[in-house]
């Protein structure tokens, strides 16, 4: 005490008394507040990438690893990739859309049905979010197409002739590629799932990231093709907008195949009219 008292009058003698009170309120704050709620009951991130951490190892561990760093088979090819730095966009994407888990292997995941809910999902994204750096998955401000001005869609409608048509078909009803794989149509796709594809290139899909196609790109590409959805055949039918190979396959069977039945009609007649002189 007499330390203390024959200091009092020091200049810094204030200012330490001044941290040290800060200090104790700060603690006595931190034990006795209540605790706080997430917002609308939702979970801390923190309680999101343990729950996504569970539902990983019980689905997804057996194909991707324990730890998420990819299963790689006697063959030296990956039974299932490794998901650090994939990004919570690419979970969002392949699990939303029903691909993963997949219900057999095979050179490609179909969309099917979602074995998981939304919260599930973006438990499942977090995780793997937590593991590396990736893309994020996008807020809807990104992909809502409410307010598309003509201009826009017109863009978007350049942007896709020239960086989607390729594979998806100029109608987007989706096209064949080598190897057995395919490009889906995308006229029953979300705007949040095609937003998610072009952040992550999924399976054979190359990565349209920001510097390739900005936001505002990827914005005006999902308007256009939403435009397609309620777009009419104004030809007559469309025959799925598959191009040349149903147009082709209409043409051999209605066409081809209505003058072989008329030959044979006019052949059947000329002989019993033959038959009867």
């Amino acid at each position: 005490m007499k330390y203390l008292s024959t200091r009092r009058r020091h200049p810094l003698a204030g200012l330490l008394v001044v941290l040290l009170g800060l200090l104790a309120v700060g603690a006595l704050y931190s034990a006795l507040r209540p605790a706080t709620a997430a917002a609308d009951g939702a979970k801390t991130d923190e309680e999101l990438v343990s729950a996504g951490r569970q539902l990983y190892v019980v689905s997804c561990s057996s194909c991707h690893g324990l730890n998420a760093e990819g299963i790689v088979t006697k063959r030296g090819s990956n039974y299932g990739p490794p998901l650090v730095g994939v990004g919570a966009a690419a979970v969002d994407f392949q699990v939303g859309t029903g691909r993963m888990p997949m219900e057999q292997s095979g050179t490609q995941a179909p969309s099917k049905e979602p074995v998981f809910n939304e919260e599930e999902t973006r438990a499942l994204a977090a995780y793997i979010a937590s593991l590396g750096p990736g893309p994020a998955i996008p807020d809807e401000q990104s992909y809502n197409t409410a307010g598309a001005t003509e201009e826009q869609i017109v863009r978007g409608g350049q942007l896709y002739l020239t960086n989607c048509s390729a594979c998806h078909n100029y109608a987007a009803s989706g096209g064949a590629l080598r190897d057995g794989r395919y490009a889906p149509p995308l006229l029953d796709v979300e705007s949040r799932y095609m937003y998610d594809a072009m952040l992550t290139g999924p399976q054979q899909m190359p990565v349209f990231s920001d510097e390739v196609l900005t936001p505002e790109d990827k914005l005006a590409i999902i308007s256009y093709i939403n435009v397609l959805k309620s777009q009419p055949a104004y030809g007559g039918s469309g025959l799925g907008s598959l191009g040349p190979t149903t147009e082709g396959l209409w043409g051999w069977l209605g066409g081809i195949g209505a003058l072989v039945l008329a030959a044979v009609w006019i052949a059947n007649n000329g002989a019993r009219a033959g038959g009867q002189s």
